[in-house]
C-alpha cells in the first residue's frame, strides 16, 4: 500500500487560515479541510444568512475537489458544523440542491463558534475520478 500523499491547493477557494492544506489526496481519496463561506475573490464572508453561507462553502468545497481531480458527485462523506442547529433546515435545503442524487453519508453538529464568525463549515471525503 502506498503511503504517499499529495497536497491540493487552488486560488478558486480561500487559502488555509492556518497550518493545514485545503485538501490532501491519499490512497485514492481526497480529504478536503472544512470550508467556511469566504468568497476567494474578496477574502470576506459576504453572505449573512445560513443559505448564502452554505452555498459559498459548498462552492469552495467543489473548487477544491475539481482541483484535486475529483468532483462533488464523488463525495462519500461530509461533516457539517453549524453555529446554530436551529438553522439546520435552511442549510439542508441548499445542501440538498448540491447533493441531490445519491447524497453522501453525513454528520452535522452545532458548535460554539466557527472561524471568522461563520455560520457554517463543511468538510468532505471524496474518491478520485
Amino acid at each position: 500500500m502506498s503511503t504517499s500523499r499529495q497536497v491540493v491547493s487552488t486560488t478558486k477557494a480561500p487559502a488555509a487560515l492556518g497550518p493545514y492544506s485545503q485538501a490532501i489526496i491519499a490512497n485514492g481519496l481526497v480529504f478536503v479541510s472544512g470550508q467556511i463561506p469566504i468568497n476567494p475573490a474578496s477574502g470576506e464572508i459576504e453572505a449573512q444568512d445560513i443559505a448564502g453561507q452554505t452555498e459559498q462553502a459548498l462552492k469552495n468545497l467543489e473548487a477544491i475537489l475539481i482541483e484535486s481531480g475529483s468532483s462533488i458527485s464523488n463525495v462519500v462523506k461530509t461533516t457539517c458544523f453549524l453555529d446554530d442547529i436551529n438553522e439546520w433546515p435552511a442549510m439542508n435545503e441548499v445542501y440538498a440542491k448540491v447533493f441531490h442524487t445519491a447524497p453522501p453519508a453525513r454528520s452535522a453538529f452545532e458548535v460554539a463558534k466557527l472561524p471568522k464568525a461563520a455560520k457554517v463549515e463543511i468538510e468532505a471525503i471524496a474518491k478520485l475520478n
